[in-house]
């Protein structure tokens, strides 16, 4: 009897020692089905603003459709929370009118958000908002969890015409795995506003490429959740044109934010050497001049951007100009650099930069100057000076600094011969920094900073295609007709759609003349390209007599008095026949007033007429077709001329 009570106690020990594994088999996989749910990507409308999206950080998809000016956008790059999501992401660039994913990040209020037109939306201005957010590709990050649900701020939520469900919103219980709330100081170089926030992980730095073998080296080198504010009422007028009344604004006190030194708007690109010369202890020096370069900059999206490219064989790009976007990260980003090695191939890291790194894509936002700060230890092993005139002409601005040149005996194995002056924006000395040794680096942080700073200064900014005021003189003479005139104002669109037209770049102004002159409009009327080729468009055909130098003097006064005194002034005078009054006075005072003249015949124009009113030398500014029809051949050969006179100018 007893052993069979025995027996049966065993079996059910061990029945529920089979159950109790079991179980723990099935749990271990119910969590590692829980651990990995599939990831959707939510849908959202052109019509859903961020505010209403209570997730901190969030990949979606925007229809097509969301440039539509219905769906208001506040701010540039860094946007209020009362905007259309996918209407700031067609504007920032990151979405086209096709829609697509993107990448939101929400980050503290502003003082103020500027209003701009950029890809076919018009933004607008806002006092302050207590919330922003900013938009990216919709690539996930490494370790970064985004919910496939979005948590909407109220029940009445625009989710459920996307397909989306709303669900209040809790905390994830498994810290540095989901998507938290990014207070502003990481996100974007500022102090958080007041709320309670939880910390975003630091998406993962560029990894430095671990050091490659030493090769050979020529002789002579040297070895709270935050919601949408209820501050609006819905049917508010003032708020959808941009404006908040005061009542509306004073809800919540805001700590001092900085999106870094708006007095120092720059992109900037350090190209640091790599190479296996340089040893470990000078590369860590290097390294510890980047990071106190990068404090003192205050970085941050209002201010200076930053980048580093490292060189040695060849280049490669450690972190873009939107990787970091406040000064802290940006050194602990320098940390993580690794030497690379190898040879000190300048120049062909100067042409990576200038092909790859000031890109849209890479962070460059085209209304800051582009800057490049070189760091050479000893010498380059490869030729510098048609690289760095490429990247000039590009609108690079090229400062040098040398550490340890050569001496005396080693300038026999420099292979190009004072080479910082042959690649630097301008030979005038602001551009060249020279250091006798690694130990003395650290004293050009200040003067570089400084001058980088200097963007009135920063002269390579300008290129051909951005820094002139152009006035287009055009016959309206009976003799052009009616049908030739509009020949001729698509020959005027055509030379206008090469230049890049904004108040602050080239600007367009056009005068119109018989006997008599009328100014179509001036340089300060239009700022974007669009608006410039519809006034064109518009012009009238007028009708009369020939007064080319009646038109001259007009243009001197009425169009480039007002033009601005960076700007290069170009006059492009188109002309079908011989004027009825002189030309030649009229063609000295522009020369003399420094206005660059281009003369383009047609038909029955006079070769000698056209060659008076031109630059000299003429051969380069007077053109002439036998048609109208012809006129579109003449647009290339003005371009070129006009890029080749730039680029040909002084580097002192």
């Amino acid at each position: 009897m007893g052993i069979a009570v025995l027996t049966m106690k065993a079996s059910v020990i061990e029945m529920f020692l089979v159950l109790l594994v079991t179980g723990i088999h099935s749990n271990k996989e119910m969590t590692k089905k829980i651990k990995r749910p599939k990831f959707t990507v939510p849908q959202i409308n052109c019509d859903v603003r961020a505010g209403k999206i209570i997730n901190p950080e969030f990949i979606v998809k925007c229809p097509a459709g969301c440039q539509d000016p219905r769906y208001h956008v506040y701010g540039t790059d860094v946007y209020a929370s009362y905007s259309s999501v996918c209407g700031a992401a067609v504007h920032s660039g990151v979405l086209d009118n096709s829609g697509g994913k993107i990448l939101v990040r929400k980050v503290a209020g502003q003082s103020g958000y500027k209003g701009s037109y950029s890809n076919g939306v018009q933004s607008l201005s806002l006092p302050r908002w207590r919330e922003s957010f900013v938009v990216s590709e919709g690539k996930p990050q490494k370790g970064v969890t985004y919910p496939s649900s979005l948590t909407y701020s109220s029940s009445k939520s625009p989710a459920a015409k996307a397909g989306e469900t709303t669900k209040a919103y809790q905390s994830p219980s498994a810290p540095g795995t989901t998507a938290q709330p990014v207070p502003l100081m990481q996100a974007l170089g500022t102090t958080a506003v007041e709320g309670t926030h939880t910390t975003l992980p630091k998406p993962p730095p560029s990894a430095g490429s671990t050091t490659s073998s030493l090769r050979p080296q020529p002789a002579g080198q040297r070895s709270q959740e935050l919601g949408e504010p209820e501050l609006w009422k819905p049917g508010s007028v003032l708020l959808d044109a941009g404006f908040v009344p005061k009542k509306e604004l004073s809800t919540q006190s805001l700590e001092p934010v900085s999106q870094g030194d708006p007095s120092c708007k720059v992109d900037l690109s350090f190209l640091i050497d790599g190479s296996a010369s340089i040893g470990k202890r000078r590369f860590r020096i290097q390294k510890q001049f980047l990071a106190d370069v990068a404090q003192a900059l205050d970085i941050g999206p209002a201010g200076p951007l930053m980048g580093i490219v490292q060189y040695g064989d060849n280049p490669v790009t450690q972190f873009n100009l939107k990787t970091h976007m406040n000064s802290r990260d940006v050194k602990t980003a320098i940390e993580k650099i690794t030497q690379r090695g190898g040879l000190s191939n300048v120049g062909r890291a100067i042409s990576f930069v200038t092909q790859n790194f000031f890109s849209k894509s890479n962070g460059n936002r085209g209304s800051a100057p582009n800057v490049a700060v070189v760091m050479v230890d000893g010498w380059p092993t490869d030729k510098v000076e048609e690289a760095s005139r490429f990247a000039r002409e590009s609108g690079i601005n090229i400062f040098f600094i040398t550490m340890e040149g050569a001496s005396e005996n080693e300038k026999q194995y420099v292979l190009e011969p004072n080479f910082a002056n042959k690649a630097v924006c301008r030979t005038n000395g602001f551009y060249s920094l020279s250091v006798q040794n690694w130990f003395s680096l650290h004293k050009t942080v200040q003067p570089l900073v400084k001058r980088v700073c200097d963007t009135d200064r920063l002269a390579c900014s300008k290129t051909c295609l951005n820094s002139a005021d152009i006035g287009f003189i055009i016959d309206g003479s009976s003799s052009v007709g009616t049908g030739n005139f509009r020949t001729v104002l698509q020959f005027v669109a055509n030379l206008s759609k090469e230049f890049e037209i904004s108040d602050t770049d080239t600007r367009i102004g056009a005068v119109q003349y018989t006997y008599e002159q009328r100014l179509e409009f001036g340089f300060d009327v239009y700022s974007t390209k669009p608006d410039v080729l519809n006034a064109i468009k518009r012009v009238g055909y007028w009708s009369g007599g020939t007064s080319t130098g009646a038109a001259i003097n007009y243009a001197l006064e009425q169009l480039f008095k007002k033009s601005k005194p960076n700007k290069r002034k170009l006059m492009i005078l188109i002309t079908d026949g011989r004027s009825y009054d002189d030309v030649r006075i009229p063609a000295m005072v522009a020369h003399h007033e420094g206005v660059i003249t281009y003369a383009i015949g047609v038909a029955w124009a006079a070769q000698d007429e056209l060659e008076v009113i031109a630059t000299h030398p003429a051969r380069d500014h007077a053109f002439f077709v036998d048609e109208f029809d012809h006129l579109y051949q003449v647009v290339p050969k003005v371009i070129q001329n006009i890029c080749t006179e730039f680029n040909s100018q002084p580097r002192n």
